[in-house]
């Protein structure tokens, strides 16, 4: 063709086409024509109604040199759209938007690596650039779902991959920054982006924390760990309290579906970032979720149940106080609810019975006490008065003692009290009445009557951390005799009025089941410690002279109780009891500093030291105890007088009236209806002897004397006896007909309720004659029940 046409119609060519075609040189090598690019920008400037029109030529241009694989003049194109987009800020600005990005969507289509690249860093660029003015109709969609793609490339060179992988990660980070604060866009919280973009960040994060070495890309010095692990914290930052569920639920569903609960690392890992980023305002919507996966996945394996329960766990540690929220009780509630589901599934073998998914004690233990872990671990963010609503909580879980004989029961029973100890030992209050009212105290009390010796000592355990208030505890731990207890530097304040009304209240039951503690035969050195720590704390706790009178009177009787000759303590059992009132007796009179009560005590301790050692707590609680033939040469000077204390401690100006009375335990509803001979045969013994409890049967209704005579009666049964019974029991009930349990039963039934009918017709009175008495010589009518009475209208309200 004729070159002066050509060049007559290239000067008709419009200005912005021959601006732009400026900006290339003949040589792609030698990078963009920066005077030109000036001049072209200036233009744009001027007359911002053309930036439309460039925008359109340089992405006709970019399609057409990405066809004829002219990649030079693809990056200087690329290079022109973003100085372009840094230089105007028009109102027409938006056309010129739509321009570029699909000529990135074009890059980021090409199959050619460094395209893809060359896009990403062109519409990170972009993200960074903050537009005056808004866009109604701009979408990303096919950038969320570009980059998310990126994010699992599998290029088949590592170096590569992963240039790829970081380009992906990098473009998905700037998709939120472009979106998250424009109200107009497409929201990217939605499930559809969210669900995209998260899986896409733990991907990487999990690979490359994984992998053995760190990687790095060599045109930066951050490695794809870093920089998904920062894209990830500035995503969580940028979610409001309304898009929190919507950007930890994909994290659920990932850890689910790549079975990562099992490692457990890398979930608390995934948490620990979240729990950081979030606003602190937001933390409780976390918990909130991870309790609701928790309960979703009641039914899976322990060792995801157990990864869960990790997870928090360490959430709770990093969340400052409050952060469970409104919804305190409930997140003890579905924590609760799930260990008594490990104590069924481990007595069953099965998570499921409908499944094959099997489960083994091991497992089961292993989230039990991670649950465990978990209450303390809340329990530690939250306030004083919430600690104790918690307790009370707790408390009212444990199944009755006696009700569930069950083996599921005991173990239940284990599980919260350990988890009531949990809650316990976080506990700080200087008001005992707070700290321990009677709603509680008596319940946890009457945990100390059973005979399962690991549930007396967690209640032991649960005791000591709630009275110990000055980290008292550590001191007491060895039971041993201390001749000085400055050694100890014990931490002692005054009693409080709060402290005096908590022991006018509740000090007698306290010396009560202390005293019933050392009954028990199945006691080892453990729970000696334990009772001995719980009897000098109430010494440096809770101690006045009135209480100091009753914990000297409590251990001299437990001295005659060691002395007794009870069929039901053995010989190590007393042995034992001796070194207890001996290691506290030693204490306490030098807690009283009273010269004539410590010489006293003193005296005997040493004259044991020499004659009968086995009674000091040095020889019975050796390994092995060191413990005598018998005991029935112990007496005289080797015991602890009560005529010698009481009159070295009035004259120090004790009450010398008090000393001189015996401890005796005090009755309680509870003994009355415990399923235990022991305790019955005690009370029953107290109730002939003691006149003060003669007027019982009369004051007790006679439907209540009949229950209570009923289990009496029952409880008088022989130990082994009551064992085959139930062995039998259980047996008929597995191998017996249904008609013959179901004939059994109905019988039993129709025997209580006649039984209850007679009481009943004992109990109501007839009603009254309207002369005022019966006729002579008329025979009384039959007792007629309130609930059959004919009352006029008048009379019912």
């Amino acid at each position: 063709s004729d070159p002066r046409v050509c060049g007559c119609c290239g000067a008709l060519r419009p200005r912005y086409k021959r601006l732009v075609d400026n900006i290339f040189p003949e040589d792609p090598e030698d990078g963009l024509v920066k005077a030109n690019m000036e001049k072209l920008t200036f233009y744009a400037l001027s007359a911002p109604e053309k930036l439309d029109r460039i925008g359109a030529y340089l992405s006709e241009r970019l399609s057409r040199d990405v066809a004829r694989n002219r990649y030079g003049y693809v990056c200087i194109a690329m290079e022109a759209l973003d100085q372009l987009l840094m230089a105007c800020h028009c109102q027409s600005i938006n056309l010129f938007v739509e321009s570029f990005l699909t000529m990135v969507r074009k890059l980021l289509e090409a199959d050619k690596p460094n395209l893809q690249i060359l896009g990403t860093n062109s519409f990170v660029k972009f993200a960074n650039i903050e537009e005056d003015t808004a866009s109604y109709h701009r979408s990303y969609d096919f950038f969320v779902s570009r980059f998310s793609e990126m994010c699992h490339s599998s290029y088949e060179d590592p170096d590569v991959r992963t240039r790829i992988r970081m380009a992906g990660i990098r473009g998905l980070q700037g998709v939120v920054r472009k979106t998250v604060n424009d109200e107009l866009q497409a929201n990217i919280w939605d499930p559809q982006h969210m669900d995209q973009i998260v899986p896409s960040l733990l991907f990487n994060l999990q690979v490359h924390v994984e992998s053995a070495r760190p990687i790095y890309v060599a045109s930066t010095s951050e490695s794809p760990a870093e920089l998904t692990e920062r894209c990830f914290r500035e995503l969580l930052g940028r979610a409001a309290y309304g898009n929190i569920k919507n950007a930890v639920k994909p994290v659920l569903m990932h850890l689910d579906n790549h079975s990562l609960w099992e490692g457990k690392s890398f979930a608390v890992r995934c948490f620990r970032i979240i729990m950081y980023s979030i606003q602190s305002q937001h933390s409780h919507l976390v918990i909130q979720q991870l309790l609701g996966h928790l309960d979703a996945n009641s039914k899976s394996s322990a060792t995801v149940r157990s990864g869960i329960v990790e997870v928090l766990s360490d959430s709770a540690v990093i969340e400052a106080s409050g952060s469970v929220g409104p919804t305190v009780l409930e997140v003890f509630n579905t924590l609760l609810k799930q260990l008594r589901l490990s104590v069924d599934y481990e007595l069953t073998g099965s998570c499921d019975p409908y499944d094959s998914n099997k489960t083994t004690t091991d497992q089961e233990k292993q989230l039990q006490e991670a649950v465990i872990k978990t209450i303390g671990s809340f329990a530690n963010t939250l306030p004083i008065y919430q600690r104790s609503e918690v307790m009370l909580f707790i408390m009212g879980k444990i199944p009755i003692p006696g009700i569930y004989p069950a083996l599921g029961s005991r173990m239940i029973q284990v599980m919260l009290l350990k988890s009531l100890l949990q809650v316990a030992e976080c506990y700080e209050s200087s008001n005992m009445l707070t700290a321990l009212p009677s709603s509680f105290l008596e319940p946890l009390l009457s945990c100390t009557l059973m005979e399962d010796p690991d549930i007396r000592l967690l209640v032991l355990s649960i005791l000591i951390s709630l009275i110990d208030r000055h980290q008292n505890t550590h001191k007491f731990t060895l039971l041993s005799i201390l001749s000085d207890i400055s050694v100890l530097k014990l931490k002692v304040e005054k009693c409080s009025r709060q402290d005096n009304l908590f022991m006018k209240k509740h000090g007698h039951r306290l010396y009560r089941h202390i005293f019933l503690a050392c009954l028990e035969e199945n006691s080892g050195r453990s729970h000696y410690e334990a009772l001995f720590t719980l009897l000098a704390l109430l010494s440096v706790e809770l101690a006045n002279e009135e209480v100091v009178v009753d914990l000297i009177r409590l251990a001299l009787a437990l001295q005659d109780l060691a002395l007794a000759n009870d069929e039901r303590l053995s010989l190590y059992n007393r042995c034992a009891v001796h070194a207890l009132c001996a290691a506290y007796l030693s204490l306490i009179s030098q807690l009283t500093t009273v010269p004539a009560f410590c010489q006293h005590i003193h005296e005997v301790i040493e004259l044991r030291q020499k004659e009968v050692p086995n009674l000091l707590p040095e020889d019975v609680f050796s390994d092995p105890p060191r413990i005598p033939a018998s005991l029935e040469g112990v007496e005289g000077a080797v015991l602890f007088q009560q005529c010698k204390i009481t009159e070295v401690l009035g004259g120090s100006g004790y009450n010398i009236e008090r000393l001189n009375t015996p401890f005796t335990p005090q009755i309680t509803d509870e003994d009355r209806l415990s399923r235990r001979k022991s305790i019955v045969d005690t009370i029953s013994m107290q109730i002939d002897m003691d006149p003060r409890y003669n007027s019982l049967y009369l004051t007790v209704p006679p439907c209540l004397l009949f229950l209570y005579l009923f289990l009496s009666v029952d409880n008088a049964n022989d130990e082994e006896q009551e064992k085959e019974k139930r062995r039998l029991l259980v047996e008929r009930f597995q191998t017996a007909p249904f008609e013959d349990l179901a004939a059994h039963c109905g019988a039993k039934s129709s025997l209580l309720q006649s039984k209850l009918d007679q009481i009943f017709e004992l109990t109501i009175r007839p009603p009254p004659s309207p002369s005022g008495s019966a006729s002579q010589g008329q025979t009384p009518s039959r007792s007629v029940p309130v609930y059959e009475m004919k009352f006029p209208d008048l009379c019912v309200y």
